[in-house]
Parts: structure tokens; sequence; C-alpha cells
């Protein structure tokens, strides 16, 4: 079977993310870098291209409307089939509607526009095209966050009461300095509205929606910037009130000095609670009211087809982050191949969610932590 191709915009010198999406595209042997942009530069793209990924200088674009143009002329065997969008929030609405427009697939790091309505602009875009658009929301893409999903469809925790989602993280505990990653993330022209809330709230939010499946109906938000001068928030708290009665936190911090990547889940139901972690994100707390406390873990024997199918080795060999973010590679790969049959990868409409997400809370926090409608 041919790999599918692709290209990068974003992920030069200095980026994170960027590598990630190319290490976690590539993982599973169904897609290769092929083109990119990799700088708004274009000198620094082509040397980027050339250096950091080993592209011929042909390929490593000054522009992405360059890109698009040429890969638009060159053979079905040879120009990509779709393209990666690694770059700060303000550029992934411009960009992901101009390769739609070009015929290319797209995939988009989160959230995924920096605002509400170019989100919804975004979606109605795709809706009119027949390309496909991911979001890499990658901590679904976890093998036990999985099958926390499929046990609260089975009724396994009986009905939701309540759901707690902590992500905590102290890099940007001081001033941003000289850190590019922090500088456009505290940056209301590049970052969007919020600062910790549209960069790691959510994921927060993303994680509730997939597990629980439950929808938010309002929210009570308290935004706090702890550091001198900086625009967005850094640090933050909200109260939901979902679907059918249950009740929900959600806490995010940049501030939290110390911590590195904290982010804990725990949902509780009538039946059962159960609990995931990603610093120990292979297992799977479950502790029911008449059964002894349960350990699920990657790779052994009675966890849900979904759980089986994100899980690539045997129990006892840690699959991670880059694992995670390759699984919903694969389902978007195996999509864009037409099989589908297990596909389960973020999309707009988790893109449009998100970005109302952010926009409410800013809202709510902003009103003195009024209590609004999640849809007005």
């Amino acid at each position: 079977m041919a790999k599918l191709k692709f290209g990068l915009v974003g992920g030069g010198y200095g980026a994170f993310i960027g590598q990630v999406h190319r290490m976690a595209a590539e993982l599973d042997g169904l897609a290769e870098l092929v083109c990119g942009v990799f700088s708004s530069e274009p000198e620094r793209s082509q040397q980027a291209g050339t250096e950091l990924y080993h592209l011929p200088s042909a390929r490593a674009y000054p522009t992405t409307s360059a890109m698009f143009a040429a890969e638009q002329q060159l053979l079905d065997h040879e120009r990509m089939d779709f393209v990666i969008i690694a770059t700060p929030n303000h550029m992934h609405y411009p960009i992901a509607c101009e390769a739609l427009r070009s015929g290319f697939h797209v995939m988009c790091d989160k959230p995924a526009t920096h605002s509400l309505a170019e989100a919804l602009a975004l979606q109605e875009q795709i809706q009119q095209s027949d390309r496909i658009f991911g979001l890499t929301h990658n901590y679904t893409g976890y093998a036990m966050v999985r099958e926390a999903r499929e046990l609260v469809r089975s009724g396994a925790l009986g009905v939701v009461r309540r759901v707690n989602c902590e992500y905590l993280q102290g890099w940007l505990a001081q001033a941003e300095d000289d850190n590019k990653q922090a500088q456009w993330r505290t940056d209301p022209q590049r970052a969007g509205a919020a600062g910790c809330f549209g960069d790691i709230g959510s994921h927060a939010e993303n994680l509730v929606s997939f597990v629980t499946d439950l929808e938010i109906e309002q929210l009570c938000a308290d935004l706090t910037t702890f550091v001198d001068g900086r625009a967005l928030d850094d640090d933050g708290n909200v109260l939901l009130r979902l679907q059918g009665g249950a009740k929900g936190v959600i806490s995010a911090s940049q501030i939290a000095l110390g911590k590195e990547n904290d982010l804990r889940l725990q949902v509780f139901g009538t039946k059962a609670s159960l609990e995931w972690q990603q610093a120990d994100a292979n297992s799977l707390t479950v502790r029911s009211a008449d059964k002894p406390l349960a350990v699920h873990r990657s790779g052994w024997a009675g966890t849900t087809s979904q759980a089986i199918a994100a899980t690539r080795i045997p129990a006892g060999h840690p699959e991670g982050y880059i694992e995670a973010f390759a699984q919903l590679y694969r389902d978007f790969c195996l999509t864009l191949l037409g099989n589908d049959s297990a596909a389960l990868f973020p999309t707009i409409a988790d893109g449009v969610r998100g970005m109302r997400f952010i926009e409410r809370v800013v809202a709510s926090s902003k009103a003195g932590g009024q209590w609004l409608s999640f849809v007005e």
C-alpha cells in the first residue's frame, strides 16, 4: 500500500509541536512528509526544510500559497494528500481555508481557530467541500482514555454525576522573556481570547466531552492573570452544569510551579468511578461500590475494542505522548484511505465546541463569574 503524503506548515527552528506532528504522522508507516512551509521568513523556511527535515530545497516552500499552487501541479503519486497546520492559533483559519480550496485534506493543531466566528466559518467551508478535517486533541488517542470512554458508554459507571478534569503546568510561572513558545501563547493577537484556557483548558474540555459524551449546558468561570504585565489568563477554574444533571469542574494553570504536564481526569457515576492521569497513561483506575479496586492496563486481555485498537505493543512496554498523537493520525489516514470503520479522531465539530467553550469561559470570568448558558 502506497503511503499518503503530507506537507507541514510550521515546525521550524525553535518550534515544539511541528516535529511532534511529523513523528506522529509517520509512526505507523501510513504517511510521509514530502514538503512544507517551516517559517514565515522564506529563507528560513527553505533552510529548515533542508536541514531539519531533509527535504529537497524545491519542496521547502517560501509561502503556503506557493506550496498549494505547486503541489496542485504535481502528479498524483508525487503531490501531498493532506497538510498539517502547526502554527500559532491566528494562522489556523486562513491556512485551513486555503488548503481546502486547493483540494487538500487538513489536520490542524488545536484550538481549531483564533475565534468562534472563524470556527463556524471553517465548519461551513468544510461542509461545502469533499475534504476531511481533523484536529489534534491528542490526549484522546491514549488507549486508556479510549477505555474510559467505552466504560462510560457501556453503563459500567451508571449515571454520571460528577466530572473533574485538572491540567496543571508550571512553565509560565515567570515572565515570558525570550521564550518563543511562551510569547505567542500569551499574545492575544496570535493566541486568541484566552491564554491558559485556550492552550490547555481546551484540552481538558475536549477530554471531558470525549469520555463522557455529556454536553455542557451552563458554566461559571474565574480566570486569573498572576504574572504582571501578561495580557491573557495564566490560571483558572470553571464550574460546569452538564447534560442530565451532572456537575463538573475544570481547573487549568500554567503558573503551578513545579508541575510539568499534570493532566488528570476523574468521572464519578452511580455504580463506579474512574481515574486517569497522563503521568501513568497506561493505567485506568476503576472503583466500584461492591467490587475490589481494579486497574485496567493497556495491552492486557479484557480491555475494550477501542483500547485494543489504540495499543501497539505488549503490556509493560509503556506507550506515551507520541503514540497517542500517532493514534489520531492513524485514524485520520485510514479514513483518507477509505478504511474508516474504526476511525476516532476529533473533527471540526470538536473545534467549534472548543472555541465556544473558550469564549464562554472568558465572557463568564469578565462578568465576575456569572453563570452563562453554553449556547446563547
